[in-house]
């Protein structure tokens, strides 16, 4: 069986498991006062070019976001985002536990676009009810999309602008930032996304690492008391330098890179292999994830050789599915997989 259900089903990147083993039986100080820890840092905001800001290392992705959202808003704020945003449909309503509504917005393609967001904030400051509305107080994005998409430079740009005229942080969602920052379509680069966005993370569970997520902020203030609402949140991790050994080694001879390039070109090989096969696709990606529509006697024949998530419910003779490479597909798992077609 080959696996492409999502890009967190391998382990770590052998480079990074080789360091946990190393300093193992190392004594450091926990809570991510070590030095691990603190060299991971540095690392990061040079590679964002930040001679200024802050990095916090979390576990997870909804817990990072639940979090990082609790902490920009006020108790009855909400956030602007896209209605298919990982916060607004897989999060089990991790951000509205916290007394945050999510105003969606629709996607297109995945992506917010700028006339949308000011159009909604022009109706509500139009509206003499709003006082008794839920106030949009920030915008979230992720990149890359839901749906595999990426923004361009203009496009964020545009986004950024709209923020500053009603005083709002962005954040963007990096759970798969390796991919999105390897994807042919963008013209991003992490320093870029690093000054556009008032906060941001660096995604580690789906990009080679065991677990870990990095939030950076350019405006540390921001983020007021973030070490103490972590807690709060039950999300402090103890031996914190687990994931500063792990972010240190990701941030080194630009592995994070090299594991982002690597998984799209498994991706875009893969999609390929399901055009000449005369399969259609759902949506056009250009990162690790791949969306096609087959018909279901082909999903279920396929079934039998390569795991892959249905996304939304079974059509009756067609369903949209996905396909997501990582660190370790080989160009052999994607030979088997087109072959099975």
């Amino acid at each position: 069986m080959i696996y492409f259900d999502s890009d967190y089903m391998t382990g770590a990147h052998p480079r990074v498991m080789e360091r946990l083993v190393a300093t193992n039986g190392l004594h450091t100080k926990g809570y991510g006062r070590d030095e691990f820890t603190a060299r991971a840092r540095r690392l990061i905001l040079d590679a964002c070019g930040l001679g200024q800001g802050e990095v916090y290392l979390l576990e997870g992705g909804t817990q990072t976001n639940a979090v990082v959202i609790d902490r920009l808003l006020d108790h009855n704020d909400g956030v602007i985002a896209a209605d298919t945003a990982h916060i607004n449909v897989h999060e089990a309503g991790a951000i509205e536990s916290n007394g945050h509504k999510i105003l969606a917005l629709p996607g297109h393609d995945g992506k917010l676009k700028a006339e949308d967001i000011q159009q909604y904030l022009r109706d509500f400051y139009n509206d003499d009810t709003n006082h008794y509305m839920v106030k949009p107080a920030m915008v979230y994005i992720s990149f890359p999309t839901e749906l595999g998409t990426v923004y361009t430079h203009e496009e964020l740009k545009a986004i950024r602008e709209v923020c500053d005229e009603y005083d709002m942080p962005l954040y963007a969602d990096g759970a798969r930032l390796a991919y999105g920052l390897a994807a042919g379509g963008t013209d991003v680069t992490l320093r870029e996304l690093a000054t556009m966005c008032d906060v941001f993370y660096i995604g580690g569970t789906k990009c080679g690492a065991l677990l870990g997520e990095a939030v950076v902020t350019r405006r540390p203030e921001l983020l007021r008391r973030f070490v103490s609402l972590i807690k709060v949140h039950g999300a402090t991790l103890a031996k914190g330098r687990v994931l500063g050994v792990q972010f240190e080694t990701l941030f080194t001879d630009g592995l994070y890179e090299q594991i982002g390039r690597h998984a799209v070109e498994m991706a875009l090989r893969l999609k390929a292999g399901f055009i000449s096969k005369g399969h259609k696709l759902y949506i056009d990606s250009p990162t690790n994830q791949q969306f096609f529509v087959l018909p279901n006697d082909k999903i279920d024949s396929l079934r039998r050789v390569a795991s892959f998530e249905l996304w939304g419910p079974r059509g009756e003779h067609e369903t949209p599915v996905r396909f997501v490479t990582d660190w370790a597909t080989s160009p052999e798992d994607i030979d088997k997989l087109i072959d099975a077609l």
